[in-house]
Parts: C-alpha cells; sequence; structure tokens
C-alpha cells in the first residue's frame, strides 16, 4: 500500500503599513497608523492586491474598506 500524504497550504506573509480612520480624515494626525505581518492562506492577487489586503484588514478591524489606506506593503520571503 502506497503512503497517504495531505497536502498544506503555507501561509503567504506580507509587511503592511497603513492608517485607519474615516476616509475625509486619514491624514490627520488622529488617524490610527499601524503595521506588521498579515498572513494570508493564498497569495494577493498580483493586480488588486491593495484591494483584497484592504478589505481583509478592514474585516479584521471591524471597518469598512474606504477607512484603511495602505501606504506600504510588500511579501515576505
Amino acid at each position: 500500500m502506497r503512503g497517504e500524504f495531505t497536502l498544506s497550504t503555507v501561509a503567504t506573509k506580507y509587511y503592511t503599513h497603513f492608517v485607519t480612520g474615516e476616509p475625509q480624515a486619514l491624514t490627520a494626525p488622529s488617524a490610527g497608523e499601524w503595521s506588521g505581518v498579515v498572513e494570508l492562506r493564498h497569495p494577493l492577487e498580483t493586480g488588486g492586491g491593495t484591494r483584497e489586503l484592504r478589505c481583509l484588514l478592514a474585516q479584521s478591524f471591524d471597518l469598512d474598506s474606504e477607512e484603511i489606506k495602505i501606504l506600504h506593503w510588500a511579501r515576505l520571503h
């Protein structure tokens, strides 16, 4: 009998630097500024990565995606 194996997905990690707040206040000093590593089950889309990342971050912070402004993001290797 052949050995059974399962494929597991490896998390894709991204460094993110972003601010949270109302759309008109995202540049204000009171906007919350965050940075850190986000782990995703699959890589972001090449063209719409920031939109997808904004949506995921907004869900985590219980915000609308318009309240997230990504300043910088990069895939970690």
